[in-house]
């Protein structure tokens, strides 16, 4: 048994479960209900958050690679997991002389620690791992908007909380079901704000409310 099967924790997996987009992980984690509305009834939209993560994925996404320093730089590097029922793509692998691997996310924003962004990265590095055989410890987010890197160790607490994500997104595609929204500030920021409506559909009240209003403008 390799030192990964010893620490890495299993979920069942099936040749019928569809494999889902690796950045839904993310998602999922930053709120259930984002998720929902992206996998269950298939929306998607832009707002000025998702444009400037774009142009910060820009050079990342241009599949090929560079060597600086003696590092070889992997770019939107395909990655899969059968384990996880996720694939997608690294922004960048580094691939070190001595063959150590470091997955590498972009992020738009400043340098700060988000938990949905550490668990996007570590199912990048349990993709690696699933499909190569070799340990990956840690990867690192480079933040564009301070152009700081930050590294990220790939502990058995995040390995857990990655892979428990993981199947509880597949859960959730299987249940079909929306959950409700919880509006918090965060939300203002969402690219799906406009079609979630949080701070109307949080309380059932205001929902007949506005489609009362609905109802009677249309007459």
């Amino acid at each position: 048994m390799t030192p990964i099967e010893k620490r890495k924790p299993r979920i069942e997996s099936s040749a019928e479960r569809e494999i889902l987009p690796l950045s839904l992980l993310n998602d999922f984690l930053y709120c259930p209900r984002r998720a929902a509305l992206k996998v269950v009834e298939g929306w998607r939209e832009a707002n000025v958050h998702t444009v400037l993560g774009d142009i910060a994925h820009e050079h990342a996404d241009l599949p090929g690679y560079d060597v600086a320093k003696g590092v070889t730089l992997l770019r939107a590097l395909p990655v899969w997991s059968e384990r996880l029922g996720l694939s997608g793509k690294c922004d960048v692998v580094e691939r070190h002389a001595d063959g150590a691997l470091v997955p590498v996310e972009y992020k738009k924003g400043k340098r700060r620690t988000f938990e949905n962004d550490n668990a996007q990265l570590c199912a990048q590095a349990l993709c690696l791992e699933e499909m190569l055989g070799v340990p990956i410890p840690g990867g690192a987010v480079f933040h564009a908007a301070s152009k700081r890197r930050r590294e990220v160790e790939f502990t058995a607490e995040l390995r857990a909380l990655t892979v428990n994500a993981a199947a509880e997104l597949h859960k959730l595609l299987d249940s079909q079901h929306v959950p409700a929204a919880v509006f918090k500030p965060a939300c203002e920021e969402c690219s799906l704000y406009e079609i979630c409506l949080p701070k109307v559909t949080e309380h059932p009240d205001r929902i007949e409310r506005a489609a009362g209003g609905l109802f009677r403008a249309a007459k």
